[in-house]
């Protein structure tokens, strides 16, 4: 049985499929990014992410994007216009893992200790 587990006994974290899964996630704003590029429509702007984050300094939000395409989960498309204008969108990779951001939902809406 043990060989089936993902991250098996003695094994360090980040050798494994369950590591390098959460190293692609890691961060504080990169599942809320994904959320949001998923829930809201099929492009977003820098602006508009930001708005709905809310909290996120400009820096965290550009450094967080920058993540997430450098590991291609998410698509950055540029205009060459003035203004500048950059669209974000989810990858095929990155859509990949909106059933995972799902199933983690569902876990605390049927787990949430009120």
């Amino acid at each position: 049985m043990a060989e089936n587990r993902c991250a098996p006994t003695n094994t360090q974290l980040e050798d494994t499929h369950f590591g390098y899964t959460l190293s692609l996630l890691n961060g504080k704003y990169k599942m809320i990014v994904m959320y949001w590029l998923s829930e809201n429509k099929p492009v977003m702007r820098f602006n508009e992410l930001k708005r709905c984050i809310g909290t996120i300094s400009f820096k965290t939000l550009s450094n967080t994007l920058k993540e997430l395409e450098r590991d291609q989960l998410v698509i950055r498309k540029e205009y060459p216009q003035i203004p500048p204008k950059v669209e974000y969108s989810l990858s095929e990779r990155g859509v990949s893992l909106i059933p995972i951001l799902d199933l983690m939902c569902q876990w605390g809406s049927e787990n949430k200790i009120e």
